[in-house]
């Protein structure tokens, strides 16, 4: 039987007109007439779910809003004959959890093209322990493959290593035989970076020139890069001729002050890395490697679970910089 009310974290005012988040009871019928009904059994926390939360307009316009740009459950009704009742399927990205109500209530409705079947050999809870932060990192070693990089070629650079996408980014490159340079503020947490597979980790201050100059001396042959601002400008001046730089991030900076002369010398690619709009057919190859030979050998350390009681504790603590790893929502 479906219920007329559901749990979800709602983004919501708060004295001050500050936007918080808190748990609260949904009415099933105030979710948006899509074609899809799914009863969502696990979401997952990344940096842009916490922005919504707590009031970013540029990620979210209208509140009250339920976050959760990602989201794994049973299609419980579908007005489209290709979706059916029962079906075990992801929904991540697109629009989901910035402006149509997110993964962070226990239902979503949800147009039927932003569906996709749940890749055999995955589960439900492994699905959100990869969530955005495993299906980016692997959408960024799957353009710079495409565009040439491989092992041979050299060392390859992780920013913002500690993070969900850093971690899977660098556990999946080094099971993949790919010499892997972690830079984090969390140095202190060797022995992650050490079981993650990171050959050497470094703090992010050695990512970080002040020099003015236009070109450095090279240091790695790739990078992918979680943090933008200046670490970007350094990432790009410091890699060897022809390398490629994922951009997967604006933790620190949206900004970037940069000169022409690594791309028109060096020859430098520069990659985009935009997940919530990765087509469809795309979308299901980067899953099915990460159901197969690109799954993050150490998931179960990198992820940990909580209860959506659990949520807005750490939407705090992920927006302060103290979330190691990926953090995944119990949505039962």
């Amino acid at each position: 039987m479906i219920p007329e009310t559901f749990k979800a974290l709602r983004a919501a005012s708060m004295s001050g007109n500050s936007i918080r988040p808190i748990i609260r009871d949904v009415r099933l019928d105030s979710l948006p007439p899509n074609e899809v009904l799914i009863r969502v059994h696990y979401s997952s926390l990344n940096y842009k779910d916490a922005l919504s939360a707590t009031g970013n307009r540029g990620v979210t316009r209208n509140y009250p809003h339920t976050p959760g740009i990602d989201s794994v459950g049973t299609v419980v009704y579908s007005a489209n004959p290709k979706v059916k009742k029962g079906d075990q399927v992801l929904v991540c990205g697109h629009d989901l959890g910035m402006n149509t109500p997110g993964g962070f209530g226990q239902y979503i409705q949800v147009p039927s093209e932003w569906v996709m079947p749940l890749p055999e050999g995955l589960g439900f809870r492994e699905s959100m322990m990869l969530g955005t932060a495993g299906f980016t990192a692997a959408l960024a070693i799957h353009k710079m493959e495409l565009n040439g990089q491989n092992p041979s070629n050299g060392v390859v650079l992780v920013t913002g290593a500690s993070g969900g996408l850093g971690s899977m980014a660098v556990n999946i490159l080094s099971q993949t035989g790919y010499k892997v340079l972690a830079a984090t503020g969390k140095t202190s947490e060797t022995e992650y970076f050490k079981k993650l597979g990171a050959s050497e980790i470094i703090d992010r201050s050695l990512v970080y020139d002040q020099s003015g100059k236009l070109l450095l001396r090279p240091r790695w042959a790739g990078a992918v890069e979680t943090v933008g601002g200046n670490i970007l400008s350094t990432v790009v001046r410091a890699c060897q001729r022809h390398g490629n730089i994922a951009v997967c991030g604006n933790a620190m900076s949206h900004e970037l002050n940069i000169s022409v002369y690594p791309f028109i010398l060096n020859g430098i690619n520069l990659l985009g890395v935009d997940s919530a709009t990765t087509p469809m057919e795309l979308r299901k190859t980067i899953w099915n490697k990460l159901a197969d030979d690109w799954r993050p050998s150490m998931l179960q350390m990198i992820s940990h679970e909580i209860s959506l009681n659990e949520l807005p504790e750490k939407i705090d603590l992920i927006l302060k910089g103290k979330i190691r790893g990926r953090v995944f929502v119990s949505m039962e």
